[in-house]
């Protein structure tokens, strides 16, 4: 008789993850003269790939779903490994080995990158505790674990004068937001005396019902609760906690941008979705007057229309992405903003909140390979704006043609994967009476077209400044030229397979209320 594995398997994604970068950390101090850039390379991009077929695993077997016994709980219950953590661990994994790979080209005269391939790996492991805590104790430190390697990551360049102070910036705001998000832990706890999601969910339950004692302490709950969503809208970069992305993607280096604006955002979300459900509940918080979904509301509302304003008036690239990336926070938004408390709304609710985790998981790759193609423009230098794009399909043609598949994608165009996912989220919002929101959100979409509509003819209608522009231009398949390829490949191949993907996110979300 074969023993069953231990329940501490669960975790074999973060584990991954954490091993690898520690291993790459031990390497770079113990022995740093026999380190290369390859290799670090190589054993960051098979570690995030080994983490996410662990997790791909675990999901088609179904490991935490209510059809094999449910979550799985660890460590006193602070640790849940369900669908959904899953789910997002897939995407931080995805993001992650993309990311090395393509960082093997652009650090490729950086005198230490080991520490840059460290640093991911960390950060990583960091997103991954995120998507399973239970707690807000884990929550918390799991969330510091990703914010203090991306301080770092984003003033890696540390000649340029941007990187660092971009790194800078980048640190105090965060360092600030924290001590919100810790203040508003502290109010919710004095108010529930706990830190596990589910009894605070129980407690917040009590005083919705006016339990004797518990009535009075409303107001501290909510004002906790509205500062963790502070938290939480600073790092999905949410109007108008929104100005430190600008600054800090524009100034990291690409491969830094792609992460932060991907994988970083997608670890915001994942608190949003897990932490408002579990712990707050929109029935028992609108019963006892704290209505977190109109403030969300208002936030989606509000953030991608100024995303995606601001987007249409830059002339850079990358700073357009940046902005581009806050209008596409406002979509996911959607996903706890058009909740509703209504009895019987469990699988309405899980529908549009599936819908938000599956465009996130497009989004994860079409906008990392969005930023890669700018990190692969960066390391050929051929400028930042938009006319110094004109031209390049003469000369990449594979990789141009990546990149329109990106902005048509992120544009919302049939029939790319972003279309899709736009799609099932604003029909969500609409099932669940939220008709507003999706006009928002459609709207939104149809003005984004504009800007990404304007890096594609720059780079195949529009011709260059100078012929001899682009004759200094080094297309070699290297790794970075790979990793936009395949990021493109990834959003085709998301189109036949985006059933099963909206599926099981619907399932893993269904699963919170």
């Amino acid at each position: 008789m074969v023993e069953p594995l231990p329940q501490v398997t669960a975790l074999l994604p973060v584990l991954l993850l954490a091993f690898t970068g520690l291993a790459l950390l031990l390497v770079d101090t113990l022995s740093p003269d026999t380190r290369s850039n390859t290799s670090m390379a190589v054993v960051s991009a098979l570690g995030a790939l080994a983490a996410l077929a662990a997790t791909v695993w675990f999901v088609a077997s179904g490991t935490g779903s209510g059809d094999t016994g449910g979550a799985i709980l660890l460590f006193a219950d602070a640790i849940k490994v369900d669908t959904m953590g899953l789910f997002f661990t897939a995407i931080f994994a995805s993001v992650t080995s993309l990311v090395v790979v393509a960082a093997h080209d652009y650090f490729h005269d950086h005198p230490n990158p080991a520490t840059f391939y460290s640093l991911t790996l960390f950060a990583a492991t960091g997103m991954s505790l995120l998507a399973v805590a239970n707690s807000l104790a884990v929550v918390f430190v799991a969330l510091e674990m990703v914010s203090l390697p991306s301080y770092v990551l984003v003033a890696f360049l540390k000649q340029n004068r941007g990187s660092v102070e971009a790194g800078l910036k980048y640190f105090l705001v965060g360092a600030l937001s924290s001590a919100i998000f810790l203040f508003g832990i502290s109010l919710v706890y004095a108010a529930t005396g706990s830190l596990m999601l589910g009894d605070v969910a129980g407690v917040l339950g009590d005083i919705a019902a006016g339990t004797d004692g518990l009535d009075s302490r409303s107001g501290i709950a909510g004002l906790g609760i509205v500062m963790i969503l502070g938290g939480v809208a600073f790092k999905t970069a949410s109007v108008p906690f929104h100005f430190w992305a600008p600054e800090a993607y524009e100034g990291a280096p690409a491969p830094v941008s792609a992460f932060l604006s991907s994988a970083s955002k997608a670890a915001g979300f994942v608190i949003a979705f897990r932490v408002f459900t579990e712990a707050f509940p929109v029935g028992a918080s609108l019963s006892a007057d704290i209505n977190w979904v109109l403030a969300f509301g208002i936030l989606a509302a509000v953030t991608m229309t100024l995303g995606n304003f601001a987007a249409a008036v830059q002339e850079e690239v990358k700073r357009m992405l940046a902005y581009s990336s806050i209008g596409h926070a406002g979509y996911a938004l959607i996903g706890v903003a058009a909740l509703t408390g209504a009895d019987g709304g469990a699988a309405a609710n899980g529908a549009v909140m599936g819908a938000a985790m599956a465009h996130l998981l497009v989004y994860g790759f079409m906008n990392t390979g969005a930023f890669l193609f700018v990190a692969m423009a960066e390391r050929w230098g051929v400028g930042r704006t938009f006319e110094d794009y004109a031209g390049l399909a003469k000369r990449a043609p594979v990789a141009s043609t990546a990149m329109a598949v990106f902005m048509f994608s992120l544009a919302g165009l049939p029939p790319f994967a972003g279309f899709f996912s736009k799609y099932f989220l604003f029909m969500g919002a609409i099932d669940n009476g939220f008709l507003w929101l999706a006009a928002v959100g459609a709207v939104n979409s149809v003005i984004s077209l504009y800007y990404y509509s304007r890096v594609v003819k720059a780079l195949f209608i529009d011709d260059p400044a100078s012929p001899t522009t682009l004759d200094t231009i080094d297309v070699r398949p290297t790794a970075l030229y790979a990793a936009v390829v395949f990021a493109a490949v990834a959003t085709v191949l998301l189109l036949p397979g985006f059933g099963p993907v909206i599926e099981t996110a619907e399932a893993a979300a269904s699963a919170l209320f």
